[in-house]
């Protein structure tokens, strides 16, 4: 499925206007996770699109495999209506868009009433979706963002109320380079947006490591009392050039450094003495911003090589 939407609409059988009583079987046939997983049928009855849309959204957003809407009145429309509804949720809702992958539906007559039965297929597991992270505005998204950098996460889906236009993988980058001492090595990522267009979106993260989690939740571990024992070196009331002095000293005496390139670049640098120019600008603002110190990364070239400075 794209981030259109795209998704499978099948008219198993159309028996309008015929007595059915198999409505109750069909339902039978999706299994069922959980029993909230159902919308009780004697409580959805739609006779109109609105009222059909309303329907199919609340199975959409309850993640139901199946479902039945009673509609004892709706009209002749009722086929294309139901075709539409469903390329409706599947394209433009965030869930159904992220989510669905086929909706299957019948029209027949149970406990007496011609009723529709829906049958949902997904592309994710359902419990993986109900673990959306709900996000009401974009400071929100990015907090979630930075926290599963943190912890390392290989994915994040986030459903966002207000959203707005914003470069993820540029924020990944950014937050990496601003906080060092969590983030061990920057991730490749991936970035999927449901639906395209709206003011509620679903987004799927994906983080690709070269290291893994474990090994990078222990790097954290190990550079972070570095960096707590760096503000300690500080400590008092000198002035501010005497403090940003005592920081670049704290970092250099610590070793016979040898240049070179590295995946995990802050943990090369702090425990191996190994490490490039934006290794050192980044460790070296970020223990100046750890002590109160204003201390800005400036990007270059130096013999016609990329380098940095603070």
């Amino acid at each position: 499925m794209t981030a259109a939407g795209s998704v499978c609409i099948a008219a198993v059988m159309l028996l309008s206007g015929c007595s059915w009583n198999g409505l109750g079987e069909y339902l039978s046939v999706a299994p069922h996770r959980e029993d909230t997983n159902r919308i009780n049928p004697e409580n959805v009855v739609a006779s109109n699109y609105p009222q059909l849309l309303q329907a199919m959204t609340a199975l959409v957003e309850a993640c139901s495999e199946s479902g039945l809407i009673y509609v004892p009145d709706y009209g002749s429309k009722l086929e294309s209506d139901i075709e539409k509804v469903i390329r409706q949720v599947s394209t433009n809702h965030p869930i159904g868009a992220y989510a669905l992958e086929q909706v299957l539906y019948e029209v027949g007559t149970g406990s007496g009433q011609q009723a529709v039965a829906i049958e949902l297929k997904y592309l994710h597991d359902i419990s993986e979706i109900r673990r959306i992270k709900q996000c009401k505005t974009m400071d929100n998204a990015k907090e979630e963002i930075a926290y599963a950098l943190y912890s390392c996460t290989d994915k994040l889906v986030i459903q966002i109320e207000d959203y707005h236009h914003m470069d993820f993988v540029q924020f990944v980058q950014d937050y990496a380079y601003e906080n060092p001492s969590e983030v061990m090595e920057l991730p490749d990522v991936s970035v999927g947006i449901y639906p395209e267009n709206g003011e509620q979106r679903v987004v799927e993260l994906k983080f690709t490591y070269q290291t893994s989690r474990d090994a990078l939740r222990s790097m954290q571990g190990q550079v972070r009392p570095i960096f707590d024992a760096a503000v300690l070196y500080v400590s008092g009331d000198g002035q501010d050039i005497e403090k940003l002095n005592q920081l670049y000293a704290f970092l250099m005496e610590r070793f016979d450094y040898q240049y070179d390139t590295s995946i995990t670049p802050v943990y090369s640098l702090l425990r191996h003495g190994v490490g490039d120019s934006m290794a050192f600008a980044m460790v070296y603002a970020a223990m100046c911003r750890n002590a109160g110190l204003d201390c800005h990364i400036v990007s270059g070239t130096r013999d016609a090589e990329a380098w940095h400075w603070n």
